[in-house]
């Protein structure tokens, strides 16, 4: 047998928990929990290099700006780093008054009496402490029975109020417990445990408690510690002077689903790090779980509308990048490359426009329905210039987008489909992707900036040509109508018959002008050229001379000067 296969006989299930007529695969996320992020704790040390002061200071500034009211800054006995952070944010009064720091300490006397002392002059503040309750901790680890373990947190429990009374005067201090490998524990002395500490604590109104359950070592899939926390939340006594926090961990990679689940469960508080730092795998990510709710129309109460600079500010202060897949904040999520992704991407954009153009409101106003795109990458602080990226795999559909994106110009479909086949044929050409601005480049180098001196004009006779318009202030209709005749009949010495006019959008929209595209069919040879002009006859005539110099000649007569129509002219989108 395959060694790897054997290998899994070693690990087992967990446990089924014993729940009966579950409640939580019924509901639905509709408010924000309590969030707390550990960052500056949980998430500093498990960097390579942890963060200097400076860093430190950036980013619990970058948290509070957030709208984070809760963040753990530090183990204060496990180093003097933390300490000295501490004190520096407390002397140097750095800490806005409607947000709490918090402490993390392990259940022991010395450090205990240490780390309420360290938050000498603190407004408010949490101590939170901890100490592990599994049975391979209790058994392996330490050696003691349940008995022993209890009473660790109990005497904890017992020491912090001891200490808070003699030192901290003044503060508005919380108390947070946490049952380290809570996920491995057995639920009845997990919750046996949980009062225990309770009876020493007598949570009131004014005098609530932070009960944290976290998965420590993530083993099993999320709807099991659901459970866990459904069972718990039905049994807790105190119920309305508890908050009932989860500190999910990602080791299966399912960090996310599990802080979800839970709160479907009854958890009302979730710590966690942005883009998921921590130890191994990670903490849960406020990041993707904040922004899964805005998604679904929920107000995360979390500003991510500048997700750049707050990913930015991350990877400075951590040293670690965030993975281009990342979910909304990495550098590829909202790109395309596939040709139907493009093309989809870009219909939603257009339907959307229409939309809010029927209704008579801002797009930013309109119902967000767009393919592909989960949220408005705008609303994230991301650009639409790089939604869809090109290279030899994308179609009429993506350079169509990146047209319209960056030359406010909405092509015609068959033009699409010709000049999408010269960008894919540069990509293959030269691999890998073309940057959106070498294909607006190329896009005017084709069909645009043609140089007057090779049109030959004038064509052969009755040149069939159909003219499309793109722009606000354009209508096929009677308030055209004599001009387009007027066009029609200035074009005839050139050899050129205008068969149909077509409107394709109201691309132009915000400058004003209108963009003719011309395209001439010369025996087998279809033959675009653009044209963008405040004025109709100027954009026409653009748009005629850049088709037409397209032709395949070698000599071409000059234009007859006598023609009324002016020289091409480009309008400053273009």
């Amino acid at each position: 047998m395959n060694p790897f296969r054997r290998a899994v006989r070693r690990y087992r299930s967990p446990a089924v928990v014993p729940l009966t007529e579950r409640a939580w695969p019924g509901r639905r996320i509709t408010s924000a929990p309590r969030w707390l992020s550990t960052d500056l704790r949980d998430g500093n040390q498990s960097l390579v290099n942890p963060m200097s002061p400076d860093r430190k200071l950036v980013m619990f500034r970058l948290l509070t700006e957030m709208g984070y009211r809760e963040i753990e800054v530090g183990f204060p006995v496990a180093s003097q780093d933390d300490h000295d952070f501490l004190r520096t944010l407390i002397e140097r009064d750095l800490v806005p008054d409607d947000v709490t720091i918090s402490v993390l300490v392990q259940a022991r006397d010395d450090l205990i009496r240490r780390t309420v002392e360290s938050l000498a002059g603190a407004r408010r503040a949490t101590v939170h402490l901890y100490n592990a309750t599994s049975p391979q901790f209790r058994q392996v680890v330490f050696g003691m029975d349940r008995a022993e373990c209890k009473e660790l947190a109990v005497q904890g429990t017992r020491l912090f109020m001891k200490y808070a009374d003699r030192t901290l005067t003044g503060c508005d201090l919380g108390f947070q417990y946490s049952q380290e490998l809570f996920n491995d524990t057995e639920l009845d002395f997990s919750l046996e445990v949980c009062e225990a500490v309770m009876d020493v604590w007598q949570p009131e109104a004014g005098r609530p408690i932070i009960l944290n359950f976290p998965t420590t070592v993530e083993r099993t899939t999320p709807n099991v510690f659901a459970d866990q926390i459904e069972w718990m939340g039905r049994r807790l006594s105190r119920r309305e002077h508890l908050c009932l926090s989860v500190h999910p961990h990602n080791d299966r990679g399912t960090g996310v689903a599990t802080a979800e689940l839970a709160m479907l469960a009854g958890a009302e508080r979730v710590e966690g790090c942005l883009f998921g730092n921590g130890e191994r795998a990670g903490n849960v990510d406020l990041v993707t779980l904040g922004l899964n709710m805005f998604s679904q129309g929920v107000d995360p109460g979390v500003d991510f509308s500048d997700l750049n600079r707050v990913r930015r500010t991350v990877e400075h202060c951590t040293e670690l990048p965030v993975h281009p897949r990342h979910p909304y904040g990495g550098d590829l999520v909202y790109t395309a490359f596939s040709g139907s992704h493009q093309d989809a991407i870009k219909k939603g954009f257009d339907e959307q426009k229409r939309v809010a153009a029927a209704a008579g409101v801002p797009v930013a106003e309109t119902r967000w329905e767009i393919p592909y795109l989960p949220v408005d990458p705008a609303d994230v602080g991301r650009t639409y210039e790089t939604v869809v990226r090109i290279n030899s795999q994308s179609g009429k559909g993506g350079v169509a987008y990146v047209v319209s994106s960056l030359l406010g110009l909405h092509l015609p479909r068959d033009l699409q489909v010709e000049f999408a086949a010269l960008v894919q044929a540069r990509a293959d050409a030269e691999g890998g992707e073309v940057a959106p601005d070498r294909i607006a480049d190329l896009f005017r180098s084709e069909y645009v900036s043609r140089p007057l001196v090779s049109v030959p004009l004038p064509l052969p006779a009755a040149v069939p040509a159909y003219l499309h318009v793109d722009g606000a202030a354009f209508e096929v209709g009677a308030a055209r109508a004599d001009q387009i005749e007027q066009v029609r009949d200035r074009l005839v010495p050139w050899g050129i018959d205008v068969h149909a006019v077509h409107r394709t959008g109201t691309a132009l929209t915000g400058c004003g002008g209108l963009a003719v595209y011309a395209e001439l069919r010369v025996g087998d040879q279809v033959l675009w050229g653009v044209g963008v002009d405040a004025d109709l006859e100027a954009a026409v005539s653009a748009a005629v001379r850049s088709a037409a110099a397209r032709l395949n000649r070698t000599t071409a007569p000059p234009a007859p000067e006598s023609l009324p129509l002016g020289p091409p002219r480009l309008a400053r989108v273009v």
